[in-house]
């Protein structure tokens, strides 16, 4: 095995051995940056679309774009195209609700995820957290962006989220369907018989995906199984992205114990413009430690950052819906794939060092914090395992 090839098969022995997930060869995946990139492909994707449409998402919430989609799910029904829309019972509380009675007047079948109600309290604390959007099997979307006009332009100042989202064709996009179904039978919805006929191209690209299906379980879900694999395999540089950092301790020791190896720990975080301030008093007090063991923290200034995505030694990408905190490993039903490609990864390290160049050190962002922010993170460490 030659010196190049080595880390790819730390990588992918990692996964399959950890977690018994195989990688499909034959695959294409295109990072898309910001709404301006991200919206009109999938918006593309779904005009283009002849046989189904199979889009669940956790965020669906108010503005411009949340009116195109449900305009443009409403009119392929209209035109016969199989439409299936899954809703977060909690994340799409505030969309309009004569959105959804215009999809489904169009035909279009729109299901809430595990709605909110009092006398079924036991499910609300339980999401879909997922983000996907499956066209004819030919073509699908994943990521971290959420269907809201926070998440609209280029990231250009605060009122403009920063995030990136995947665009997949070839053998991965049944897995991400499948995904999709998981979610839609926990709806109460039949999975029905399998489409036979159409099938995602074959070798449409070069890139070898492994889909991590995170779905909620007692204990922790293979997304968390993932990340310590990772870490576990990492031989020079990892390279973090997650807007809400409240790992399981596994999570940080994996990480201290790559940086006894000589590994190169990065991690890139939400700073002032960040959506929920309690996670950035838990995420502060979580990075702190590994600031000891050498890990570059770099907190983004410019606006949200959203981004969800790890990177490994240059040849793996991880792509998704997962967060590094305890929700997303233990609550919530996420996806993740595992892409080896190093023109990928290659790009999506370009543009953490372009967010790297956006953002500040944590320790000049928050050189030593306050009394009252020290008591708060104190104060929320009980509360750690439900966020």
């Amino acid at each position: 095995m030659s010196p190049q090839d080595e880390p790819v098969a730390r990588v992918r022995g990692a996964i399959e051995a950890v977690l018994g997930n195989r990688f499909t060869k034959g695959n294409r995946v295109t990072p898309l940056k910001n709404g301006d990139e991200i919206f009109p492909a999938m918006l593309g994707a779904i005009e283009q679309a002849r046989h189904r449409i199979d889009f669940v998402t956790f965020v669906y919430w108010t503005g411009d774009i949340a009116r195109r989609f449900a305009a443009t799910l409403a009119r392929k029904a209209s035109e016969g195209v199989q439409v299936r829309v899954l809703l977060d019972g909690f994340g799409s509380l505030p969309m309009n609700t004569d959105l959804i009675e215009q999809m489904r007047a169009a035909g279009a079948v729109v299901e809430r995820f595990r709605p909110v109600v009092r006398w079924k309290l036991w499910e609300s604390d339980h999401r879909t957290h997922r983000k996907i959007l499956v066209c004819d099997e030919r073509i699908a979307f994943t990521g971290g962006v959420g269907i809201a006009e926070e998440w609209m332009g280029n990231a250009r100042d605060p009122s403009e989220w920063r995030d990136t989202h995947f665009q997949v064709e070839g053998p991965a996009v049944l897995d991400l369907r499948a995904a999709f179904l998981t979610d839609w039978r926990d709806a109460g919805h039949p999975i029905g018989r399998p489409d036979i006929g159409v099938r995602p191209s074959a070798g449409v690209g070069t890139m070898e995906v492994a889909l991590i299906d995170g779905s909620a379980q007692i204990g922790f879900n293979d997304a968390e199984r993932m990340l310590e694999a990772l870490a576990a395999a990492a031989g020079d540089r990892i390279m973090i992205q997650t807007p809400y950092f409240n790992p399981d301790p596994a999570i940080v020791d994996a990480l201290i114990e790559a940086r006894h190896r000589s590994v190169d720990v990065h991690l890139l975080l939400p700073g002032p413009h960040i959506d929920k301030r309690v996670s950035a008093v838990v995420a502060e007090d979580e990075y702190r430690p590994l600031l000891d063991h050498g890990v570059r923290v770099w907190i983004y200034q410019k606006s949200m950052m959203h981004v969800k995505a790890v990177l490994v030694d240059g040849v793996a990408s991880v792509v998704g819906s997962v967060n590094i905190n305890r929700r997303s490993v233990s609550k919530d039903e996420e996806v993740a794939m595992v892409v080896l490609d190093r023109s990928v990864t290659a790009l999506l390290e370009e543009h953490f060092r372009t967010d790297v160049a956006d953002s500040v050190a944590a320790e000049v962002a928050v050189p030593e914090p306050p009394l009252l922010r020290r008591v708060g993170a104190r104060l929320l460490r009980p509360l750690k395992p439900e966020m």
